[in-house]
C-alpha cells in the first residue's frame, strides 16, 4: 500500500474527486530523487515519458513562470521569449524555485500553484492517456488520467513551447 501523503496538490485532486495513485520515489543519501525514475515507473506499468516536468524560469520583465512539459522535449527558449514578449529568460535558480512555486525542486506540480505564477502547458502533456506529476512532497509523485488533469489546467496558456 502506498504511503498516504497530504499536500495542496492532493487536497485539490480530492476536492475535485479526481482519482490518483501515489508513487514513492526513493531519495538518495543527499535527499535528492533517484535518477532512475524511468525504471521505477516502467516497473509499475507506467509510461516513463508521461512524467510532466515543471520547468521554472524567470523572464527579464515578466517574473517567474512554469512550463509543464511531458516526454523528452526541451524548452524552446525562443518560443517562450516570444510568448512572454521577453528579450531574455533564464532557468530559475535552485533556491528561487520554492520562492516562486511554494514547493522544493523535485516535487513541483503543474497545479495547486500560487496565483501569481504564470503557467504554460505544452501540448506534449495531452499526448498521454495518463501522466505523472509532482505531488508537492519530495519523494512522491502522483499518477492520474490526463483527462482528469486537463480541467485543472483550464485557463492556463497552452501551446507548443518545446524542441522535440
Amino acid at each position: 500500500m502506498a504511503t498516504p501523503i497530504h499536500s495542496p496538490v492532493t487536497a485539490l485532486l480530492t476536492q475535485h474527486q479526481i482519482a490518483f495513485q501515489v508513487i514513492e520515489i526513493p531519495l538518495s543519501d543527499d535527499k535528492k530523487p533517484i535518477r532512475s525514475l524511468e525504471e521505477l515507473l516502467s516497473a509499475q506499468g507506467l509510461d516513463p515519458q508521461s512524467v510532466v516536468r515543471s520547468v521554472v524560469f524567470k523572464g527579464e520583465h515578466s517574473g517567474f513562470s512554469l512550463l509543464a512539459v511531458a516526454g523528452g522535449g526541451r524548452a524552446d527558449w525562443a518560443l517562450l521569449r516570444a510568448h512572454l514578449n521577453e528579450r531574455k529568460c533564464r532557468m530559475a535558480e535552485y533556491d528561487e524555485v520554492p520562492e516562486a512555486t511554494g514547493y522544493v525542486v523535485g516535487a513541483v506540480p503543474p497545479i495547486a500553484l500560487p496565483d501569481s505564477l504564470r503557467v504554460l502547458v505544452d501540448s506534449s502533456v495531452a499526448r498521454y492517456e495518463a501522466v505523472v506529476i509532482g505531488s508537492g512532497v519530495l519523494g512522491y509523485a502522483l499518477a492520474l488520467r490526463t483527462a482528469d488533469l486537463w480541467p485543472l489546467l483550464n485557463g492556463k496558456a497552452q501551446g507548443s513551447f518545446i524542441k522535440e
